[in-house]
């Protein structure tokens, strides 16, 4: 009997990507604000073809979920804007508001 563990492979490694992109979000919003959007696009149509192009189904399944993480990241970045102006985060004090 062969046991599959792709789906566990791709659980994990979405846990991690969602995990990971939280602590980004906040930085890139304290170092660059808002302007930062583009750099997200970009990681994720990156992300979206490069998942089309690989042939191994939990790889291509995983830069799916980073590349529409990388999306998710853009409004993300925004509402982050928000929850500093709320006093939330902690603001940049070298960045002009």
């Amino acid at each position: 009997m062969d046991i599959n563990i792709n789906g566990i492979f791709i659980g994990l490694a979405t846990f991690l990507i969602i995990g990971l992109f939280h602590p980004i979000v906040v930085k890139a919003e304290y170092y660059w604000g808002v302007k930062c959007w583009w750099i997200f696009l970009i990681t994720g149509i990156i992300g979206l073809g490069l998942s089309i192009i690989v042939d191994d189904i939990a790889i291509s399944a995983i830069l799916g979920v980073f590349s529409f993480s990388s999306f998710w990241t853009i409004k993300e970045v925004f509402e982050q804007r928000e929850r500093v102006k709320k006093g939330w985060f902690p603001a940049n004090p070298k960045k002009k508001r």
